[in-house]
């Protein structure tokens, strides 16, 4: 009856570990609205869409994200910034809006875009290659924009906003 219980316990703790979240527990509620700083794309044929996007700089923030958040308006968004190139996998945990995600290179330059994704789903969403940020805009935004890798995205971060 001892090692039933014991293989109970471990099993029970192997779900737990399976089911939480990779950088910590989950918070209750979104978090305050982190600073924000001006960022433009620019598309390959010139065109440029200012956005004001909240900037996600420490894991905590990273961590939380635009979870809980109701809405996401079309000039704003949040950028999540590595700190260096790598390979990058986001979840919409508790996420409530759907959000475009613009995985961006070191250089500035839009890698891969993952195009409305669907809300509180734990599927992980990969950046296919190393990239030094990730921009999370209103759902759609891509689309009516006509974003597509390659185009460019200035921001202090990337050493070329002016």
């Amino acid at each position: 009856m001892h090692r039933r219980s014991l293989l109970a316990l471990a099993g029970l703790a192997a779900l737990a570990n399976r089911s939480a979240p990779a950088q910590g527990s989950s918070p209750e509620g979104p978090q305050p609205r982190l600073p924000t700083e001006p960022l433009v794309i620019v598309t390959r044929d010139g065109q440029r869409h200012a956005f004001n996007v909240e900037m996600a700089l420490t894991p905590e923030q990273q961590t939380v994200g635009l979870m809980f958040r109701p809405e996401v308006r079309p000039d704003e968004g949040m950028l999540f910034d590595w700190g260096q190139p790598r390979e990058s996998a986001m979840w919409m945990r508790n996420t409530i809006a759907s959000l475009d995600m613009l995985f961006i290179a070191a250089d500035g330059r839009i890698h891969r875009i993952a195009e409305r994704t669907v809300p509180r789903s734990l599927a992980t969403i990969e950046s296919r290659g190393a990239v030094r940020a990730v921009l999370e805009l209103a759902a759609g935004t891509a689309e009516r924009l006509n974003l597509r890798p390659g185009d460019r995205v200035l921001q202090r971060i990337f050493g070329n906003a002016g």
